[in-house]
């Protein structure tokens, strides 16, 4: 819901999701609701996020040339900032501020601002010493907005953005940084989008930040301000702009990505080195005797140790149980004793036998008779005789005496379907066998996939279905023993169909391959394999969009030969920037005319219209200027100013014969009337038919007349001189001069720099910029570049055996003073490489035999730089450098004599 409230002059927006209300203000800066004592903060930041200068600085109390006037809003204030005495920073408070800041990757500057005409002044100046770590400055005199800061190389670096932020209007600034990616917006449309070098955020302390000046000498800015904040977020300009697009992620969210691929492989390589030591050590240890043991049911049995367990005779070798079943031989017994088990023993003992009654009886067993009386006696066969032994007291039955079963071994009966193998009177089934109950008895019975290694059954053996052929495995399985059973295991790449068979599983059609969409999937007997389709490159699980040629301006390959552009561009590579003005995709309102920006477009509110404060797209909210309202006409007295939208019309009223005099500033001039304004010396205006021309004057310094105010440049005195950087040198009025690769000017005793231009380096894959010079040039040795840029189509293999990206830093392992980087070239540079494709790669190392950088601190003013470089095919250098000037150079060619070259 948005709603326009004429008491504040702002346009307010009202959103409601579920349970949650969200007032939003078009403007960004902290304002006072009437009836409120506290300011309002900006769309939806967090106060730990946001940095306000003004209120860090305590603004409010006094300071040399600052004085509070009203803002952009009724009831808002801001500060008018003149002369040139002012010194606005605070030391205690820069490191608070600081702190919020340092080694961010993700800031905006936020701004809402009045600049006087043909001012050059800086905003806000963060900096140490001379170094500048964020610096924001509008130049009028160049119609310029320069973003100062430091690269992560140490660089300082200026990004200049042509705007005319100078012109004496209110306007908005933001100006937001995401790792590489800069977005300018002035008052809420996206005027500038560029790819810089990483800001480096690495600010030391002791740092100083400066509002409205660089220093106390330098880029003294005039106007008015309202606010001027820095927000530590991803897009800060939603703040100032809330309905800007913020669903995009941010080059931040790339660049974390990136950084994590990066760290994982330099964990990669050193948990591979780690492996490689381990493998090494554990190969060293099979040289080491290491004792081992073996476990059987519960007992722990050393390597080479024998036993026998039941009807097997087991042995400990290497830590595995083996276990063989025993073979009994017939023991040869005695005529007084038999064969026959005995417990706790596999084969059969001879024993002591009874003859009894005509039969015969081993030790141990036991006969029941019944004397001429019918009463029972129990017998036991005890060393080659029969005794008698106490009988026990029968219980009492509770079946049918038809039911009554009489035992041989007892003298008391039981009921039929007696449960002997509870009773324990049944031969011990040991291993593998179960009790079985009988008619008048119990015997043990092997239990299901086991065989008898004895005729009583009492120890059964595992019977292997798989080797002797008795298991029901069918094709495409493979039979598997296990203890009592088997098991069909399916080959690789067959699913199950049942217990006993399986079948071929198509990956491709089942989509359960590994093949990327653009992929072509090819079933294999028990797979699948994977190709990239034409136009697509890749190993088939990974299968990328192969286009001739890079997509330019942010634009991705999707398709063969095909690009998805960025909005605002189009063609095959997205080359051409849509001009969305006259190709008509625009419709700006008739008081607006449309501007083209690269990628982008915004609508400006034609001469005689200015804007209301809701600063829409499409620049309806363009109002016309009453210039005879607001007496900003030139009619003369004789005439009748008649507002018209987006202008006015001097109109001689009916009957009268006008002259074509002018009205300016309640003052009568004629028609063709020159004069110099009252407020303004250095413009000159003229009469012309009724209507005011006005001009700024033009400079002769060859003419006595000429006014020294207006031309400070024409001034022989000193007042007009503007100091050198270094205030050891002073220049006139107009001098122009070069300072670290930037175009000084002195203009009416202010300094304004700005960055050389430098001619275009077109198809070059890697710069230089050499030492003394300002602009790059085109080398070829990628050792020698200054930055490589990160590019994941060119790698190189490390010495871990890992691929890394072009560009890409990382500290070789075990090594930690060693940095090594990626850096890729084409073919015909250096031969000591490894071939990828049609480039080679180098590994690229800050050490001894490849690079070596050494600093001998001499003493305290001198140092020597000790520089050698080792190319196999090349040469050998060693350089040595004072700052005396003395130059040792050695050379060394393999297959020539070794000279040596001495100069001072």
């Amino acid at each position: 819901i948005r709603l326009r409230c004429p008491h504040l002059g702002v346009g307010l927006t009202v959103a409601v999701h579920g349970a949650e209300l969200t007032l939003s203000l078009p403007r960004p800066d902290s304002f006072y609701l009437s009836g409120l004592s506290h300011p309002a903060l900006g769309f939806g930041v967090d106060p730990a996020l946001r940095i306000n200068v003004f209120d860090e600085l305590k603004l409010g109390e006094s300071y040399a040339g600052v004085f509070q006037v009203q803002g952009f809003h009724n009831e808002s204030r801001a500060f008018l900032f003149q002369g040139k005495t002012r010194k606005l920073v605070k030391e205690d408070v820069a490191e608070v501020m600081l702190q919020k800041l340092r080694d961010k990757t993700e800031f905006t500057v936020l701004a809402t601002l009045k600049q006087e005409r043909l001012n050059s002044g800086v905003l806000l100046s963060i900096h140490y010493a001379e170094h500048r770590y964020l610096e924001l400055e509008s130049s009028g005199q160049r119609n310029e907005i320069r973003l100062h800061y430091r690269t992560r190389d140490q660089r300082q670096h200026t990004e200049g953005f042509p705007y005319s932020l100078a012109d004496d209007r209110w306007h908005k600034l933001s100006v937001a940084v995401s790792v590489s990616h800069v977005v300018l917006h002035v008052d809420c449309n996206r005027i500038y989008e560029r790819v810089i070098e990483n800001p480096s955020m690495d600010i030391p302390s002791d740092t100083t930040i400066w509002l409205g000046q660089r220093n106390q000498a330098h880029g003294y800015f005039k106007g008015i301000m309202q606010d001027v904040q820095l927000v530590v977020m991803p897009q800060g300009y939603i703040s100032q702009c809330p309905d800007l697009n913020r669903t995009c992620p941010t080059c931040n969210d790339f660049h974390g990505l990136v950084q994590k691929i990066m760290e994982l492989q330099d964990v990669l390589a050193k948990t591979s080195s780690k492996l490689s030591r381990a493998e090494e050590k554990m190969q060293g240890l099979d040289g080491c005797y290491c004792e081992r043991s073996c476990s059987m049911n519960g007992e722990l049995y050393r390597e080479d140790e024998r036993w026998t367990d039941g009807c097997r005779n087991c042995s400990c070798y290497n830590g595995t149980v083996q276990c063989e079943t025993i073979s009994c031989p017939p023991p040869q017994c005695p005529p007084d004793s038999a064969p026959a088990y005995v417990p706790g023993t596999c084969c059969k003992e001879c024993q002591p036998v009874c003859l009894f009654r005509g039969r015969v009886y081993v030790e141990g067993d036991l006969k029941s008779v019944r004397d001429s009386s019918g009463n029972c006696l129990l017998f036991e066969c005890q060393k080659h005789s029969m005794q008698r032994v106490e009988n026990a007291p029968c219980p009492e039955l509770t079946c049918p005496e038809s039911e009554h079963i009489t035992l041989t071994d007892r003298c008391c009966k039981v009921c039929r379907g007696h449960h002997f193998c509870v009773e324990g009177h049944s031969p011990s089934c040991v291993e593998n066998s179960e009790c079985v109950n009988l008619e008048a008895g119990s015997c043990c019975s092997c239990k299901d996939g086991y065989r008898a290694l004895r005729d009583d059954s009492a120890y059964c053996g595992d019977i292997d279905e798989c080797a002797e052929g008795k298991h029901y495995c069918r094709e495409n399985t493979m039979c598997v023993n296990t203890p009592g059973s088997f098991m069909c295991i399916c080959h690789t790449g067959y699913i199950r169909i049942d217990d006993y068979s399986c079948t071929e599983r198509d990956e491709c059609t089942t989509g359960l391959h590994s093949c990327d969409e653009n992929a072509i999937c090819f079933n294999t007997v028990g797979g699948h394999s994977c190709s990239c389709k034409p136009g697509y490159v890749g190993n088939g699980t990974v299968c990328r969009a192969l286009c001739d040629g890079l997509c330019q301006n942010g634009g991705s390959c999707v398709n063969p030969d095909t690009c998805i552009c960025q909005q605002g561009f189009t063609g095959k590579r997205c080359e051409t920037d849509i001009d969305e003005c006259t190709d008509g995709f625009v419709e700006c309102d008739s008081r607006a005319i449309c501007v083209n920006l690269p990628g982008w477009y915004h609508c400006e509110c034609r001469d005689g219209y200015h804007d209301n404060g809701m600063f829409s797209a499409n620049g309806e909210s363009c109002e016309d200027i009453d210039e005879c309202a607001t007496e900003r006409h030139s009619c003369a007295n004789d005439t009748v100013c008649f507002n018209v939208d987006g202008g006015y019309d001097c109109r001689c009223p009916h009957g009268k014969n006008c002259t074509g005099d002018c009205n300016h500033d309640n003052k009568h001039k004629h028609n063709g009337q020159i004069w110099v304004l009252d407020n303004d010396r250095c413009s000159v205006c003229s009469c012309q038919s009724g209507l005011v021309m006005c001009r700024r004057m033009v400079c002769d310094c060859e003419s006595t007349t000429a006014d020294l105010f207006c031309c400070p440049e024409c001034n022989p005195g000193l007042s007009s001189q503007c100091l050198h950087q270094n205030r050891l040198i002073t220049y006139s009025s107009g001098d122009t001069w070069v300072e670290n690769c930037q175009q000084c000017q002195c203009m009416s005793g202010e300094v304004d720099c700005w960055p050389m231009s430098c001619p275009p380096v077109v198809d070059c894959e890697f710069t230089q910029v050499p030492e003394g010079q300002c602009c790059p040039h085109c080398i070829t040795d990628p050792c020698q570049a200054d930055t490589v840029r990160n590019d994941i189509t060119k790698t190189c293999v490390d010495e871990n055996g890992l691929t890394r990206f072009s560009g890409a830093a990382w500290t070789k392992h075990r090594t930690e003073c060693t940095l090594c980087q990626c850096k890729v070239r084409q073919r015909g540079s250096w031969e000591y490489t490894q071939t990828v494709g049609d480039r080679h790669t180098l590994i690229y190392c800050m050490h001894s035999h490849i690079l070596m950088n050494v600093l001998i601190q001499t003493d305290r003013y001198t140092d020597t730089h000790l520089h050698t470089e080792w190319e196999p095919d090349t040469h050998a250098h060693a350089h040595t450098h004072t700052h005396t000037h003395t130059h040792l150079h050695t050379e060394w060619e393999p297959d020539k004599d070794r000279h040596l070259q001495k100069g001072v």
